[in-house]
């Protein structure tokens, strides 16, 4: 195997579907006290969520409740939950590149900006005849790490490691 061009460097969200977001609201805001961010809605990822977060500063983990706008609509974020983790990748384009060829398959939509800005892009939970690995049942988002990430999670390594 080559060598790997990127590296993970930590956790970037954790992302919850749900038929009605106010019942994950109920849990993750008000009854686990994580602090709301925000809001997205795309129509074309069929998501209206809201975002928390938990920790803080380049540490900080976003957990992104959704619910579809559409619940007939594609994709289906509740049905299954499009339930999924995020994961900081210091060079996303490289990362990209070289899992694809070692037949990763990747998710329609290559790298695109997310919802809290950063450039995403995610690896299918499901192999197949021209891309066989995949993330094993569970939806993956690689997430571009912005510089002062990138440079904490190297700092911490270098203090720990």
């Amino acid at each position: 195997m080559t060598q790997r061009p990127f590296a993970v460097l930590g956790l970037q969200q954790i992302a919850i579907g749900s038929p009605d977001k106010s019942r994950l609201q109920r849990l993750w805001l008000d009854l686990l006290g994580l602090t709301p961010s925000g809001s997205f809605q795309s129509e074309s990822e069929n998501v209206d969520e809201e975002t928390a977060t938990l920790g803080g500063g380049p540490f900080k983990v976003e957990v992104d409740l959704m619910q579809p706008m559409d619940p007939d609509a594609r994709p289906r974020v509740a049905d299954p939950p499009l339930n999924h983790i995020g994961l900081w990748i210091d060079d996303l384009p490289a990362a990209v590149h070289w899992l694809e060829e070692q037949g990763m398959r990747f998710a329609p939509g290559g790298i695109r900006k997310g919802a809290s800005g950063h450039d995403i892009c995610f690896i299918h939970p499901k192999g197949n005849d021209e891309f066989p690995l995949s993330g094993e049942g569970v939806l993956i988002e690689l997430v571009q790490a912005p510089d002062d990430v990138i440079q904490a999670f190297r700092s911490l390594a270098d203090r720990v490691g």
